[in-house]
């Protein structure tokens, strides 16, 4: 599967393999992620193709945030994405200092002016801060109700921080919750995912090849995964996607900013893997036994 593949063979399995939101929306199980993307303005020209790539293979979620390169980030998907906005499910996410009240409308509106659109599909709040999640919840629905964003959801949040929301009036409108998840770090299966799954609210995995992490090398130095990886003449980074999104649950945003390495994750829709091979990765990386602390980088 290293070899290039058509785009529409590409999309023809994106569209087979999607993620249901509450309100009936889907979401494809893979994405793009944006992370550190915009700031080198030298990897501009190619940042650009690469999402466009992304698009023309079916990669219809993007995923970024006022946060990354202070707007840049925005900036470049804006640019990718012009004149192709119905193609493509729009994600962008709210530093907490500013979502609440007037603070989180100019915010939004800000990221709208950098992304060259008139509506967010998800927005959510990036991490949990100070201002009180009802004042989060109400400005998310008014921006609903104002046509700037179809839906709203929180990133970071973990078991306890989920049913606070999920107590408040509408905090049951929160389409998803967008945390750290990959081979080397499974600490959402104890109990955030199954709780997750139980509400109906999908998780959105960032850095899914372990992008930032500590642990990334021995993923992908790790004799099992690479093992697997050569049974099905794919590459190690297509290996771990599959696994990630296994469940049916799970939406992955992996970075890439280059066109071959986007056509790369596509392609990871196209491994089948095996409940043995579920069960030899279980025994290199395993699954959690107890509570652990939410994973964030």
């Amino acid at each position: 599967m290293n070899q290039r593949l058509p785009h529409s063979l590409l999309l023809a399995a994106l569209k087979q393999n999607v993620v249901k939101l509450k309100d009936g929306r889907e979401m494809r199980a893979l994405g793009q992620g944006t992370w550190r993307m915009g700031e080198d303005k030298s990897k501009h020209d190619a940042e650009v193709e690469a999402l466009r790539t992304g698009i023309n293979c079916g990669l219809h979620v993007i995923d970024t945030a006022e946060m990354y390169g202070e707007g840049e980030s925005e900036k470049l998907v804006g640019e990718a994405i012009q004149d192709r906005r119905e193609d493509v499910f729009l994600v962008s996410k709210v530093y907490p200092y500013n979502a609440y009240g007037d603070k989180l409308v100019s915010a939004c509106d800000a990221s709208l002016e950098r992304l060259g659109t008139d509506y967010l599909d998800l927005y959510l709040l990036h991490w949990r801060g100070d201002a009180p999640l009802e004042e989060t919840i109400q400005g998310m629905e008014q921006l609903k109700a104002d046509g700037k964003i179809r839906a709203w959801g929180v990133s970071n949040f973990d078991v306890d921080d989920m049913k606070e929301l999920l107590s408040l009036p509408n905090g049951d409108k929160c389409a998803v919750n967008q945390v750290l998840y990959h081979l080397g770090s499974r600490g959402i299966e104890y109990d955030l995912l199954p709780y997750l799954k139980e509400q109906g609210i999908p998780v959105m995995a960032y850095a899914p090849l372990a992008e930032g992490s500590d642990v990334k090398e021995d993923v992908f130095n790790n004799e099992t995964v690479n093992r697997l990886a050569e049974a099905y003449s794919a590459s190690v980074a297509q290996l771990l996607l599959a696994w990630t999104i296994r469940s049916g649950h799970v939406i992955a945003i992996p970075k890439a900013g280059q066109a071959e390495h986007v056509e790369e994750n596509a392609a990871a829709l196209l491994l089948d893997l095996s409940e043995e091979d579920f069960a030899a990765l279980d025994e290199a990386f395993p699954p959690p036994t107890t509570k652990q602390p939410l994973d964030v980088i």
